[in-house]
């Protein structure tokens, strides 16, 4: 595991996740043109219950391209 840190709506914030995931999210904003925060605060928005880390998780097995 990995902790990756970003601002999320003005506060930093940390999730320990896979270097796989954090590599093909940074794959995936490399290929959109947008910041890895930017796609992370999206997922943050929409994730429910679930926690960051599981819901960056699920976002980037449905958006691998």
């Amino acid at each position: 595991m990995k902790k990756l840190s970003v601002s999320l709506s003005g506060h930093q914030t940390s999730v320990s996740i896979e270097p796989e995931f954090i590599e093909a999210l940074r794959e995936i904003a490399r290929t959109r043109g947008r910041a890895v925060a930017a796609i992370i605060g999206d997922i943050d928005s929409a994730r429910g219950t679930r926690n960051l880390s599981s819901a960056i998780r699920v976002w980037i097995l449905q958006n691998k391209i």
